[in-house]
C-alpha cells in the first residue's frame, strides 16, 4: 500500500524525523489558508503516488497567499503527467503547502528489503534531487548501503559510516544520525516495504530534514497497523485493481490483449511468459489464489472481462491440495453467472485433471481445452489474433 507525501511526513513526526511545517489543501481556499497561516515563502506540491512532479510542473514556490492562489488554481484538477504515471498521468486532487527551507544540500536516504541478502538495507548518497535509478546506472560508488542484521536495530558504527558518506561536518554528523536513526524507527515500527526521502536536505543553519516522504507498506501486516488502512487513496489505483483487491485477488493490469487466469504468482509469471514466448501479450497478471471457486473465478471474470482489450481468456490451473475437478465445477457454474463472449482456453494440470477436463469437454458451454502450457499458449495466442484456437 502507498500513500501520500504528507501522510508520510505525518509519521515521519511521530517518529522524530525532522520535516518542514506543512497542510494539506484540497481546495485552492484551503491552500491560500495554509500559505497565510505559514508566511513567507512557502512549495506548493501536487500530491499523487509518482515521483518526477517538480519536472512535471507540479511542485511550485510561491512568495505569498495571492501567487499560491494562482499556482494552486493551475495544479488542482490537472493531470500530472511524469515518468512514473505514463502518458495518461495522474489527476491531482490535493496539494501539500508546507513553508519553505533554505537548502544548503540535498542528499538521498532510503531503506528497502535487499531478497537478494536477505536483510534490509539503508542506503544514502550525496546525490539528493536526482532520480536513483539514474545514480545507480551511471555512479553506483555514490551510493552507499548498510545492511541490517535481522533481529538487530541499526548500530551507532552504522549511522556514523553512513553520516559521513552523506559528507556531513560538525553538528550535521549527530544530527544527520539522529534523523538516520528515526528513520529506521519509522520503517520497523510501521512495517513498510519501501521508505525514501528524496531529497534528504541539510539546510543553511545545519538541520537535517526530511524534504520527501515515499513510504510503501507490507500489505500482509496492515490487520497490526491501526489506521493505516484509512490512509489509502483509491482515486491512485487502478479501478480494477481495487475491485480484484475487495476479493483477495491479485490483479496487475497490463497492456496486452490475451486475458490470464491462474492460482499461483509464479504459475502466473510463467504463464505470462509462454505467452509472450509464442507472439502475444498478456492483458494482465491475475492469481486467484489456492483456492479457485465459483466466487473467486466468477469475480476474476468480470474483473478481467471489463478491460476492453482483452481478446481472449487463459485459465491456466494447477490442481495440488485442491482437486481440478473442483476447479472445473467452479469454472463451469461462474461461466453460468458471468457473461462470456470471448474465446475462453483452459488448461488444468494435476490432480483429477483428466476428470476436469472431460468435465470441461461434456459441459453446454464453449471451452477450448488444452492440454499443455505449450498448447494452451498457442491457442490463446491464437484466438486473440482472430485465428483458428
Amino acid at each position: 500500500m502507498k500513500i501520500h507525501e504528507y501522510q508520510g511526513k505525518a509519521i515521519f513526526a511521530e517518529f522524530g524525523v525532522p520535516v518542514p511545517e506543512g497542510y494539506v489543501a484540497f481546495t485552492v481556499d484551503e491552500a491560500v489558508a495554509a500559505a497565510k497561516k505559514l508566511g513567507g515563502k512557502v512549495v506548493v506540491k501536487a500530491q499523487i503516488h509518482a515521483g518526477g512532479r517538480g519536472k512535471g510542473g507540479g511542485v511550485k514556490l510561491a512568495g505569498g497567499p495571492d501567487e499560491v492562489r494562482e499556482i494552486a488554481e493551475s495544479i488542482l484538477g490537472m493531470q500530472l503527467v511524469t515518468h512514473q504515471t505514463g502518458p495518461e498521468g495522474k489527476k491531482v486532487e490535493r496539494l501539500l503547502v508546507e513553508k519553505a527551507s533554505d537548502i544548503d544540500r540535498e542528499l538521498y536516504a532510503g531503506i528497502v528489503l535487499d531478497r537478494a541478502k536477505g536483510r534490509y538495507v539503508m542506503m544514502v548518497s550525496t546525490e539528493g534531487g536526482m532520480e536513483i535509478e539514474k545514480v545507480a546506472a551511471e555512479t553506483p560508488e555514490k551510493i552507499v548501503k548498510e545492511w541490517i542484521i535481522p533481529g538487530y536495530d541499526l548500530q551507532p558504527f552504522q549511522l556514523r559510516r553512513l553520516a559521513y558518506a552523506l559528507e556531513l561536518q560538525g553538528d550535521q554528523v549527530k544530527k544527520g544520525m539522529q534523523t538516520l536513526q528515526a528513520l529506521w524507527r519509522a520503517f520497523v515500527a510501521r512495517d513498510c516495504s519501501l521508505m525514501e526521502v528524496n531529497p534528504l536536505v541539510v539546510t543553511s543553519d545545519g538541520e537535517v530534514i526530511a524534504l520527501d516522504a515515499k513510504l510503501n507498506f507490507d500489505d500482509n501486516a496492515l490487520y497490526r497497523q491501526t489506521g493505516l488502512a484509512d490512509l489509502r487513496d483509491l482515486s491512485e489505483e487502478n479501478p480494477h485493481e481495487v475491485e480484484a483487491s475487495k476479493y483477495n485477488l491479485n490483479y496487475i493490469k497490463l497492456d496486452g490483449n490475451v486475458g490470464c487466469m491462474v492460482n499461483g504468482a509464479g504459475l502466473a509469471m510463467g504463464t505470462m511468459d509462454i505467452i509472450k514466448l509464442h507472439g502475444g501479450d498478456p492483458a494482465n497478471f491475475l492469481d486467484v489464489g489456492g483456492v479457485a471457486n465459483a466466487e473467486t473465478v466468477a469475480n476474476g471474470f468480470r474483473i478481467i472481462l471489463d478491460d476492453p482489450h482483452v481478446k481472449t481468456v487463459l485459465i491456466n490451473i494447477f490442481g495440488g491440495i485442491v482437486r481440478c475437478d473442483r476447479i472445473a465445477e467452479g469454472i463451469i457454474t461462474a461461466m453460468g453467472q458471468v457473461q462470456v463472449d470471448l474465446p475462453v482456453v483452459v488448461r488444468m494440470e494435476g490432480t483429477n485433471a483428466e476428470l476436469a477436463r472431460k468435465m470441461l469437454a461434456e459441459s453446454n458451454l464453449e471451452f477450448i481445452v488444452a492440454t499443455t502450457l505449450e498448447d494452451a499458449a498457442q491457442k490463446a495466442v491464437a484466438a486473440a489474433k482472430g485465428g483458428q484456437a
